[in-house]
């Protein structure tokens, strides 16, 4: 990887602070929720945060790290969306963290988006563009749990 000018190390080094963020969030999140089923889409979601995190780390020490051009579509939770709203409780806390969790990762992916197109290594770009569309996988998640629970209803 050719050195990083000065502008690529800045953002990375935000990428990496937003990485650490989601880490602490979803370690937090999975401690808080109430249903198992959160807890561990929330634990499966910090993993994935933390791999996002040793790839900057790895583009920071000016190496690319190789990533798997297929996603995480092989692991990703698939939510039942026929599960009948009414008969299940509210939980407002879970709700909370949903909503907390969505709309960092609406964040974090748009943060990926502007980072993308400052990069001049191809390569990197291409690390950058799979962990955002990670990122969009993850929001994606948390949207199905929320929609599933009656938690999101779109307009």
């Amino acid at each position: 990887m050719p050195t990083l000018t000065q502008k690529e190390n800045m953002l990375l080094k935000d990428e990496k602070s937003h990485e650490e963020l989601c880490i602490k969030k979803y370690n937090t999140y999975s401690n808080e929720a109430q249903d198992p089923e959160l807890k561990q889409l929330f634990t499966t979601l910090g993993q994935h945060e933390q791999q996002h995190l040793n790839s900057i780390n790895s583009m920071l020490n000016g190496q690319v790290p190789n990533v798997n051009q297929q996603g995480q579509q092989n692991q990703t939770q698939n939510v039942n969306m026929n599960t009948n709203k009414s008969n299940m409780a509210f939980n407002q806390k879970d709700c909370d963290l949903c909503q907390d969790a969505l709309t960092t990762e609406k964040y974090v992916s748009s943060t990926y988006n502007s980072t993308i197109f400052e990069f001049k290594d191809p390569n990197a770009r291409q690390v950058l563009n799979h962990i955002q569309k990670e990122e969009q996988e993850h929001g994606q998640q948390i949207f199905d749990y929320m929609y599933k629970k009656g938690y999101y209803t779109p307009q």
